[in-house]
């Protein structure tokens, strides 16, 4: 309203402008005189103006008249197109014009001048594949999604812009959360343009996180032949897939396929912890001991494990502590300083009952490098050692106080988990969970020092007429926090001792 407004009001200062410039020339005295041929014309100010007008209009309209002359020989000499790009040629220019002008408004954040400049463009050129891409992409950075998915859906019904048209409802969907729109979209634009490096990271993702392993694994395989995808990077995520399928199909029952997937996700990567440990539960299972075990030295030696030491143990579950101390040097040489492996050679002696030994193996990790594990082992080696009831309470209250250690963290958003995933369940990564501790240390119990009198008391409390319900008292929320694991050694070598 306030537009047109002003359009009518410097309209009407310009009429007025002109008849006030009108009135002064013919108020002016004096003027021209022409003598052509004999003939003499006296021309006054105002008249010279008008002629001077109605001369460069004459010109322009020669101009004209020499071009439609030009376009009409081309036409005689066979350019069907010469006559229609004439008479097209200035609504062309004013096309493209606004067309460039929309462009720059999306390029500056301004969505409702694009999508106008847009308009004003299709008005003109009548060509949609320009001005609908324009079109949408405005309507989206204006926030009107109705607008722009109606876009979209006309460059869909064109086989030119088929592919645009997909992905951006594709990418609506996925801003929406419709994840399972957008994984048939995905699986569209990447049958109308399988090279496409973005359509295969979105449609590869979306199938891990709703478990379609077997498409995954067809869409990573793409995208090496594409050259997106270096050649080791493919073979670690082959073997998470194949790892992830595996596990799928050992749900649905089928014990035989899912031996021999597990097997080949560990054949790609050995050092893929739960793939190692899948690949030699199968082994066990077939009575190829010996696989079993090649398969839990190949990846001890890359990573030391607790799931893989547990599946060690497995493999001869009938044996002596001592047997098993001997068999599992075999496992342990090779990382012999690794913090699992003092740990798990302690546990190792605890078993056996042998709890110097046990500290030898420990060494000084607990002063080095404590956390919640072994800082509970060495309370478990003084308890088998004899050591009063204080000294092994101390060293518990340190647990609770503790790091947990290594554990299943996201490189991505550092989120812990509590098994291992191929998928991330916080921000839906792939692959990139990680065995190592969390950046900033997990603090079991904040107020674990504080706590120290009431662990204390509630172990001296332990023989009174009234026991104390530790399931009521604040302390054992404090000591679930420690691994089970640990726990139980602990336990195991209380109840020994005594």
């Amino acid at each position: 309203m306030l537009w047109s407004l002003l359009k009518v009001l410097v309209f009407v200062a310009i009429i007025a402008a002109l008849t006030l410039g009108a009135g002064y020339l013919m108020e002016m005295g004096g003027g021209a005189v022409v003598n052509m041929a004999g003939v003499e014309i006296s021309l006054s100010p105002l008249q010279i103006i008008l002629g001077l007008v109605l001369l460069l209009v004459a010109l322009w309209v020669v101009l004209k008249l020499i071009s439609l002359l030009v376009a009409v020989l081309k036409f005689i000499n066979g350019d069907e197109t010469a006559l229609s790009r004439y008479f097209s040629k200035n609504r062309e220019r004013k096309g493209y014009q606004a067309l460039s002008e929309g462009m720059m408004a999306l390029a500056s954040g301004d969505g409702s001048a694009a999508m106008s400049k847009a308009a004003k463009a299709e008005k003109y050129l009548a060509k949609p594949e320009l001005t609908n891409l324009l079109t949408a992409q405005a309507a989206e950075m204006a926030g009107d999604s109705r607008k722009a998915e109606e876009t979209y859906k006309k460059l869909v019904k064109d086989e030119a812009t088929r592919f645009v048209g997909v992905r951006g409802i594709m990418k609506q969907k996925l801003a929406e959360g419709d994840t399972d729109t957008a994984l048939k979209l995905a699986e569209r634009a990447f049958a109308l343009k399988p090279k496409h490096e973005e359509t295969q990271d979105i449609l590869l993702k979306l199938q891990s996180q709703g478990s379609d392993w077997a498409g995954a694994r067809k869409t990573l395989a793409a995208k090496l032949k594409s050259g997106s995808l270096p050649r080791d990077v493919h073979k670690r995520r082959e073997a998470v897939l194949a790892l992830s399928q595996a596990a799928g199909i050992l749900d649905d029952g089928n014990d035989i396929e899912a031996r021999e997937a597990a097997i080949e996700a560990n054949r790609l990567s050995p050092d893929l912890i739960p793939a190692a440990v899948m690949a030699a539960r199968s082994y066990v299972e077939q009575d190829k001991k010996r696989y079993a075990v090649r398969v839990l030295k190949k990846a001890w030696d890359v990573q030391p494990h607790p799931e893989l030491a547990a599946t060690y143990a497995l493999i001869e579950p009938n044996e002596t502590p001592v047997e098993r101390i001997k068999r599992f040097a075999k496992l342990t040489k090779a990382q012999a300083d690794h913090p699992e492996t003092k740990m798990l050679n302690a546990e190792l002696n605890i078993a056996a009952e042998d709890f110097p030994a046990a500290r030898r193996a420990l060494g000084d990790l607990v002063e080095t490098a404590p956390d919640a594990r072994s800082l509970t082992i060495m309370a478990a080696i003084e308890r088998g050692e004899g050591s009063s009831d204080a000294v092994v309470k101390g060293w518990l209250a340190r647990a609770l106080n503790a790091p947990r250690g290594p554990q299943w963290v996201c490189d991505a958003c550092n989120h812990i988990h509590a098994e291992w995933e191929p998928v991330c369940g916080n921000c839906a990564s792939f692959d990139t969970l990680s065995w190592k501790s969390p950046p900033m240390a997990q603090i079991a119990a904040p107020t674990g020092v504080a706590m120290l009198p009431l662990i204390v008391g509630a172990f001296e409390d332990k023989s009174s007429e009234e026991p104390i319900d530790v399931v009521e008292t604040p302390v054992a929320e404090e000591v679930e926090v420690v691994d089970a694991e640990v726990v139980d050694v602990a336990e195991d070598a209380v109840e020994t001792k005594a």
